[in-house]
């Protein structure tokens, strides 16, 4: 699953961060490449949550060195290339899915060759784009914030547990959205504390300690 490229997509180089000057994760060095998955690992408490968060800008590196696309990380310069899709989704309850993703794309982009309602339906949530996120079962709305991933434009998928309060339906919506985006030359790093059923290949391992 590893594409050739002369220059990695993402790149961290002694990577850390501290809190209240006590390190969260010890330093970090690794590549991902366009076309690649990387597993992010740890025990509860180990940082990866945390250094998710650090890569889609949202917490500042204490120490050590991020590129992206070879060139010193900058928040502004990764402007809807990076979806960060953590624990807390970033919908907003009163609205239905299909008015989060018109939010969510007037602020990030959006691809040109899929519609909003071909998202909702290939997620499982056809006929259930209006209807308030705050009547909907917790697996359907994580499956409105899965729907992201396929409307935006974004090269790298941070992906913190994306397979909590889902069915095993929709943990196969989640590997097959995996599977695409890499093929089509994507990168994602991923938490989980399940098993990542990715069929693309070994996925690069990311180790996370104190």
């Amino acid at each position: 699953m590893t594409a050739a490229t002369s220059v990695p997509l993402l790149e961290a180089h002694r990577l850390s961060f501290h809190r209240q000057d006590e390190p969260v994760f010890a330093p970090l060095d690794f590549r991902l490449n366009a076309g690649e998955l990387a597993l992010v690992e740890g025990d509860n408490g180990s940082g990866k949550t945390t250094l998710l968060r650090l890569l889609a800008g949202l917490l500042h590196a204490s120490e050590g060195r991020l590129l992206w696309r070879g060139a010193p990380w900058q928040r502004d310069a990764c402007a809807g290339e990076i979806l960060f899709l953590g624990h807390q989704l970033g919908q907003k309850l009163e609205l239905g899915p299909r008015e989060n993703l018109v939010f969510a794309t007037g602020l990030h982009g959006r691809r040109d060759d899929i519609t909003v309602d071909a998202v909702l339906d290939e997620v499982g949530l056809a006929g259930y784009g209006d209807e308030p996120l705050r009547r909907l079962s917790a697996g359907q709305k994580k499956r409105a914030a899965l729907a992201r991933l396929l409307l935006q434009p974004a090269a790298l998928w941070l992906l913190d547990e994306p397979y909590a309060n889902l069915d095993r339906h929709g943990i196969a919506l989640v590997n097959r959205l995996l599977e695409r985006h890499v093929a089509a030359g994507g990168a994602v790093l991923v938490s989980s504390h399940g098993a990542v059923g990715f069929h693309g290949g070994e996925p690069q391992r990311i180790r996370m300690h104190a």
